[in-house]
Formats: structure tokens, sequence, C-alpha cells
């Protein structure tokens, strides 16, 4: 990587990793997660990271020895889903549920990986990394909830739209900047599952209805 030869490791003289607390650990990820959506990967040094954190740079290489090794752990270390635990009793409940949670997170999300876009391409380790923090655990979340709705029956198991909800749900969160030049936020979403996504399932809409007179 280009920006890691301008900021080459310190020597160091440990020939192990020093301990870490994993809040402290947890500090130097998140530094460098922020670092990437508002500079960009290639503008990230490990110096800088280390002026953040108020560490000195030779204990960020002795923990990890180059800047894409640094970024693959500060991302497995976001390996988990936004949308575990979504359960309201209906298929339509969960989608719209799973619209809120995404939009929860849409922004930050969306940020790394448009900052990550070009460097992924060059690491396939990266690029790995990349697709276990933010895209499997949200795929998989996703299809849970639709085998749940399958087997109460909400829809048929061979339902020809099934496989292609998670690209919707997921890909709309990325597209919108690129389409619309603004972030997906829950108003956005939720109108998206009533107007797309269930019509797609075959699923009814449940329209507000307007506020009585009296």
């Amino acid at each position: 990587m280009t920006s890691q030869a301008a900021d080459g490791p310190e020597p160091v003289t440990a020939s192990r990793r020093s301990k870490l607390t994993p809040e402290r650990e947890q500090q130097f990820f998140d530094a460098v997660l922020d670092q990437i959506r508002e500079c960009g990967y290639e503008s990230v040094t490990m110096e800088g990271v280390a002026l953040s954190t108020r560490c000195s740079k030779s204990t960020l290489y002795r923990q990890w020895k180059t800047k894409p090794q640094f970024v693959v752990a500060a991302l497995r270390s976001r390996r988990r889903s936004r949308l575990a635990g979504i359960d309201t009793g209906s298929l339509a409940g969960d989608l719209r549920e799973a619209a809120r949670a995404a939009a929860r997170w849409s922004i930050t999300d969306t940020k790394l990986l448009q900052a990550l876009g070009h460097a992924v391409t060059q690491d396939q380790e990266l690029a790995r990394a990349l697709r276990e923090a933010l895209v499997e655990p949200e795929i998989a979340a996703l299809r849970d909830i639709l085998r749940r709705g399958v087997e109460r029956g909400e829809i048929p198991a061979d339902h020809p739209a099934l496989d292609y909800i998670p690209a919707q749900m997921f890909g709309v969160v990325r597209a919108r900047p690129v389409v619309d030049g603004t972030y997906a936020d829950e108003n956005y979403l939720v109108c998206f599952v009533e107007a797309a996504v269930l019509p797609a399932l075959g699923l009814t809409q449940e329209r507000p209805r307007p506020p009585s007179a009296g």
C-alpha cells in the first residue's frame, strides 16, 4: 500500500505483542475506522492513529505489523449483526423493524464501504474482512427473518422473491447515496419495505389509518 511506505514501522525490541485490555484495543480499532471514514483509507497512517489515541506508533506496530493488518483486525472486531434478535411475530413486522435498525447504522457503514472501495480491490484479506464485518452478518440475519416467515406459513418456501430480498434490503442502503445524493434514513427504508419488499413477497401492506375527526 502506498501510504504504508510513507509510514513504515518503527524499530521495536519486543518479540511478542504487548498485552492490551479489550477496552484499549477497541479504542484503537474505533480510531482507525473513524479516520478511514473521514479521510479515506489511503490517507490514514499508523502515526495518525497513534496521535489520536495518545500512544506511541511502536505500540501499534507491536500489535499489528502493517496498516492493512490493523484495519483487518478492526473490521473483524465488528463482526456481529445489528439485525439479530428481531422477532415481532410476523414477517412484515420483522422487515419493517430491520429497516429501522438498518437506518441507525446506514451512514457510518456506508461511509466505511465507500472509503475502502479502492483498497479492497487491491487486498483480498481486506476485502474478506470487510465482507465478514459489514455484509455477511446482516445477510444471514435477513435470511433468518425470511426463514421464520416461511416456517410460520406466511409465504411459501419456493416463493421466487425470497432469494432476492437480502440483496434488495442491503443494496438500497448502499445505493441511495449514489442515486439520490443522501443517505437512507428510517422513513426512506420503511417506505421502501412497504412499497417494494412486501409487494414482492405478496404480503398485504398495513397502511396507517388517518386519525378520526372525533
